[in-house]
């Protein structure tokens, strides 16, 4: 690899370092081309992406930038899962690791924050922005739909009242 290809390698995965919710790293010795085929595909419909990067140059990328105690991470063949949604990343790569043991989570970032494993997987166990997302909007819809039965409920009574005496009367 070329010097110039080298430094537009460390500039872009300093930009993924940067601009991403979360990062999370894991080794991957013995995936087939398949298996990581499909962790790709898997990422990519989460909104996530991955990344195999030679560790120095993810190591020099990293200075100066959030998350840069997760050097200690990028040893041996590592894969680098990342995206703007800090929850997609860890969902995703926690799924996929505990169908596949080949792939073993060794940590990650989210922001300043380093992740040990137990933070990879407690951040994949927290709901996604589309999941929060719609229990927001439920939540902002339940006292619109409270309020709507409850001033139709009265009405509603004094319809059954009046069906009811009605019917006594015919009887």
């Amino acid at each position: 690899m070329e010097r110039a290809q080298k430094e537009q390698v460390v500039e872009d995965l300093g930009q993924i370092f940067t601009d991403s919710g979360a990062v999370v790293v894991c080794h991957y010795a013995g995936l087939t081309v398949a298996e990581m085929t499909d962790l790709r595909t898997q990422m990519r419909e989460a909104g996530a992406s991955v990344r195999v990067a030679k560790n120095k140059l993810a190591k020099i990328a990293l200075q100066g930038k959030p998350g840069e105690g997760m050097s200690q991470f990028l040893t041996g063949q590592t894969v680098i899962g990342y995206s703007e949604d800090p929850v997609a990343p860890a969902k995703v790569i926690d799924a996929f690791a505990k169908k596949n043991d080949k792939l073993v989570i060794l940590g990650g970032a989210m922001g300043e924050s380093v992740l040990d494993v137990n933070g990879v997987k407690a951040l994949a166990a927290m709901p996604s922005r589309e999941e929060l997302l719609s229990s927001i909007a439920a939540l902002l819809g339940a006292p619109a739909s409270n309020l709507a039965s409850a001033i139709g409920a009265p009405a509603s009574n004094i319809a059954g009242i009046l069906s009811t005496l009605e019917e006594r009367e015919a009887a």
